[in-house]
């Protein structure tokens, strides 16, 4: 098990690497660099960049024992055909209707390359903030047989924590590694963050990128 809050990790004490998904939240260039669509928004990344070096040490713990990794990416189509009058709107009063951010095929759209993306690993493309939302990520999960989600990248408030709420709302048992994701605000990061433990863990259970690492070298130890 993992060591989290309200609860351990999980519930029932039954830690499945088959059954079990690292998802690494949009951890891409148009959040993480310094001329990227975060940046343009007048946010500072480098919280984002922060926690690059955590992120990418439990990618690799998570391969060992044989936790699937699974990447999701933020963007519209390259042709803008998906993208609503609304949307264009927003793009617009950001300054940002001739920028090549969010955009499908340009270098924003990209991982970080600090971030080890293995050919085994699976990734998402989304064009909201909710990577179930107009994707197949719910259908690939049930394909793989994943009913057990573990929470990285950014932002905490908004991306990844709309793709926690869904996951929550589908009977996926979730954990959001508090160190491992991060926001621009950290307001809204901290008050995110709060929310996972409310309840008795409305959205599942909040736990240090330390504790997940412990709980995946015992996992492994017990598989040798």
């Amino acid at each position: 098990m993992i060591h989290a809050r309200p609860f351990d990790f999980p519930y029932d004490g039954n830690l499945d690497p088959g059954a079990t998904a690292l998802i690494v939240i949009d951890m891409q260039q148009d959040f993480l660099s310094t001329t990227g669509y975060f940046t343009r928004q007048g946010y500072d990344s480098s919280p984002l960049r922060a926690i690059l070096p955590i992120v990418s040490k439990l990618i690799d713990a998570c391969h060992i024992v044989g936790i699937r990794v699974i990447h999701t990416r933020q963007g519209y189509r390259a042709d803008k055909a998906d993208m609503t009058p609304y949307e264009r709107w927003r793009r617009e009063r950001s300054g940002l209707e001739c920028a090549d951010v969010l955009l499908r095929g340009t270098p924003g759209f990209e991982i970080a390359p600090e971030i080890d993306v293995w050919p085994e690993d699976i990734i998402i493309d989304k064009t909201c903030n909710g990577a179930f939302t107009y994707t197949d990520f719910e259908h690939v999960l049930r394909a793989q047989g994943i009913t057990h989600l573990l929470f990285t990248g950014c932002t905490t408030d908004v991306c990844v924590h709309t793709t926690l709420r869904e996951a929550c709302d589908r009977n996926f048992q979730c954990l959001t590694i508090s160190d491992a994701c991060a926001s621009g605000d950290q307001y809204a990061h901290e008050a995110a963050l709060h929310m996972v433990t409310v309840e008795n863990g409305v959205f599942g259970v909040l736990a240090e990128a330390a504790d997940v690492l412990e709980g995946l070298v015992k996992l492994k130890k017990q598989r040798a």
